[in-house]
């Protein structure tokens, strides 16, 4: 059966029905909900009724900002023991006939798992992440003194109240067999907890170029008269955006410019960059998901140079789809699965390796039409293998089953 007919059945099927899906995102403030949205938008597509929801802190706000037409909600977070009320308040609210749990957290699967529980609602864990990998993968252990262990359980900032405490994160991973279906972005996760492969998907129909225009975006956003490299999202060490700001210094090209999207939601290494580099770089606000393609296409290359780390090797880059999906010429490294999400319709350098990046702008640029060429590639790329529709088939799959049982 072919792709478009998969889901067009399936989407007629459940259209009387109209099932709930509730999406659990470990936070709603930072990290976790670029994945839940591109999963709720997928659903969405076959006509499931969705909902998101998570723990927001007081003061924070929704970061990025829901896509139209999806509905979250939110529940105060807090740190333990606080926090234990406001997971009733959560569990209260998830009225979905599947439960689908965003990241191998407490606050997400640990979350599902208690309301399956008391409801025996199906549970299905997304896992784009290895969480644990932060924090330094397998070697990481906890061996505190008694002191120290008192400390962190009881002082009002002690880390074990913190529920993101690695502790906690290890002692999910081996629960990973309670979920009744898994999910993986990466061949690195799936080598890891099994699951179904299911690569982020971009709406392509939202990230169109022929809906915008270059230049009109580039004077929109103050970046005429420059060329422009574009890391559409906040930078953090692992994407080594510093490596680009290494080899720009080397070029020492007056007009080429590096573009961040947002700053950073985790601390202020943004800030760290511009105060070495700021010469380098322009950096723009914070910006909800439909205006992302504006931006992008202002973009004259979109640059995703992440590092060889275990947390990098681990991820999915959405931002490589973005560049993809708006047939950007796009510069990135060969790390996890990159290269197989890219193929040959882009460029590739080693990881940390300014002095590459230094010798393939030059070549980008002098033959700027070959470059947009494997930018049209890469659109053609995404659409057949990393867009919301793909998702939404390989979710038929998963999905199926659950409503039968």
């Amino acid at each position: 059966m072919s792709l478009n007919l998969k889901v067009s059945t399936i989407a007629l099927n459940l259209e009387a029905k109209m099932p709930r899906i509730s999406i659990l995102s470990p936070t709603l403030s930072k990290g976790g909900l670029d994945r839940a949205y591109v999963i709720a938008q997928a659903l969405q597509t076959l006509n499931y009724d969705v909902e998101i929801l998570g723990f927001l802190f007081p003061g924070d706000q929704i970061y990025p900002a829901p896509p139209p037409k999806l509905h979250v909600e939110s529940v105060p977070g807090g740190i333990y023991p606080q926090l234990f009320g406001n997971v009733k308040q959560l569990l209260d609210k998830i009225n979905g006939d599947i439960i689908y749990a965003v990241k191998l957290k407490p606050t997400s699967f640990g979350i599902a798992l208690l309301k399956r529980f008391f409801h025996q609602k199906p549970v299905i864990l997304d896992i784009d992440d290895w969480e644990l990998s932060w924090h330094g993968g397998d070697q990481w252990q906890y061996r505190p003194s008694l002191k120290q262990f008192y400390r962190d359980l009881f002082k009002p900032n002690g880390q074990l109240r913190y529920s993101d405490h690695p502790q906690y994160l290890k002692w999910m991973e081996p629960l990973v067999t309670r979920a009744n279906a898994v999910t993986v972005d990466t061949q690195f996760l799936q080598q890891r907890f099994g699951g179904v492969y299911l690569p982020n998907g971009k709406d392509t129909q939202l990230f169109d170029p022929q809906r915008y225009d270059p230049q009109t975006s580039r004077e929109r956003y103050g970046l005429d008269g420059y060329r422009i490299l574009m890391f559409p999202g906040a930078p953090r060490p692992h994407k080594g955006v510093e490596d680009v700001l290494v080899a720009l210094e080397q070029l020492n090209t007056p007009d080429l410019r590096l573009v961040l999207v947002g700053d950073s939601p985790y601390d202020d290494y943004d800030q760290k960059l511009m105060q070495k580099w700021g010469r380098w770089i322009i950096q723009l606000p914070r910006s909800p998901v439909e205006a992302m393609p504006e931006i992008v296409a202002a973009a004259h290359v979109v640059i995703v140079p992440q590092r060889n780390t275990l947390t990098a090797q681990a991820q999915f880059p959405l931002k490589l789809t973005d560049g993809m999906a708006m047939a950007k010429p796009i510069l990135s490294t060969r790390v996890g699965d990159i290269p197989e999400i890219l193929g040959e319709a882009g460029y590739l350098v080693d990881p940390g390796s300014p002095e590459q990046i230094a010798q393939i702008l030059p070549v980008i640029f002098d033959d700027l039409e070959r470059a947009n060429q494997k930018g049209q590639e890469a659109r053609k790329r995404c659409i057949e293998h990393y867009s919301v529709k793909t998702m939404a088939a390989i979710l038929t799959e998963v999905m199926e089953p659950l409503l039968l049982s």
